[in-house]
């Protein structure tokens, strides 16, 4: 029998769809240059102090901003021991005494000694009064000077004693302060609840958390990458993100490489890498603005 041989001639171009299409075939990881899991920046707020929550104005998936006010820890402790610690001062710079007024009189009667020393001097010079009269008159402001310096010193020092007990009432003031600002809840960055761990009237007390918040809107895409492509990346580097969207397909975001890792790990079994051969990744960051359709946990790709 007989069998008719047929050559079939295939154009270049088509030829090299051809082989396109193969290669594609063969190398299905080849689409992408790498893949990851988005993650962003979560920040567990807890309690500073311990307490009853008066209030926890907060609710999962809501919205907070940067030093929002969303809490509240029972402060009526605190806030009596403030109003002891300032009756504590007022007491304190009420045993001050006042240097002029308490002093007073003895500036007079040295000044009325001096008075009388100048006129016994002026009677000695006219002959009409002896020496002794004007000695006298010399020791008795002598000792009113002695007496005026003690007195000043005795105010000082009483003066001295009473605002430095003030100053200690003032530093234990700025410590309760600082206890009642820490019982305001306040949220540390801008994002959103994730999760709630707390109510209103719970008993919390220092350390436990509360709720936990995250920045939805910068996200970073981590994936891994061969020694291969590690020498084609650096540090700033424009690349495209893609998110599965979907029946829509992907969806694709402008990222920035923000991180490589400087140590080789072992290939994580849930990543594929355009190079399944090698036993050891690096790991990258690549940061980009989320649109609200990426979700923290999601796979997604890479293309450099």
């Amino acid at each position: 029998m007989n069998r008719t041989r047929r050559r079939i001639w295939i154009l270049p171009a088509v030829a090299g769809a051809v082989l396109a299409a193969v290669t594609s075939c063969n190398d299905p990881a080849g689409v992408n240059d790498a893949s990851g899991t988005f993650e962003a920046t979560e920040v567990t707020v807890s309690s500073e102090v311990s307490g009853r929550i008066v209030c926890l104005d907060v609710r999962e998936g809501g919205m907070l901003n940067v030093g929002q006010v969303c809490g509240l820890v029972d402060t009526v402790q605190v806030y009596l021991q403030k109003r002891q610690l300032e009756a504590g001062v007022e007491a304190a710079l009420s045993r001050r005494r006042d240097m002029q007024t308490q002093t007073a009189y003895i500036r007079e009667q040295i000044e009325v000694n001096r008075r009388e020393a100048d006129r016994v001097r002026n009677l000695i010079a006219a002959d009409a009064a002896n020496t002794k009269q004007l000695d006298d008159i010399t020791a008795s402001i002598s000792l009113l000077e002695t007496q005026l310096a003690a007195t000043e010193s005795d105010i000082r020092q009483n003066n001295a004693i009473a605002e430095a007990e003030a100053a200690s009432y003032r530093a234990q003031i700025a410590q309760v302060d600082e206890s009642l600002r820490r019982c305001r809840i306040i949220s540390p960055v801008d994002g959103t609840v994730l999760v709630k761990y707390a109510e209103a009237g719970e008993i919390t007390a220092a350390g436990k958390p509360l709720f936990k918040v995250a920045d939805l809107t910068h996200m970073t895409l981590r994936a891994y990458i061969t020694a291969s492509q590690l020498t084609g990346i650096k540090l700033g580097q424009k690349v495209t993100v893609l998110a599965d969207s979907g029946k829509d397909g992907v969806r694709e975001y402008e990222g920035t490489v923000s991180w490589i890792s400087d140590q080789s790990e072992f290939t994580p079994k849930t990543i594929q890498t355009r190079d399944e051969r090698a036993n050891l990744v690096y790991a990258i960051k690549v940061s980009f603005i989320n649109d609200g359709y990426v979700k923290i946990g999601m796979y997604g790709d890479l293309k450099f």
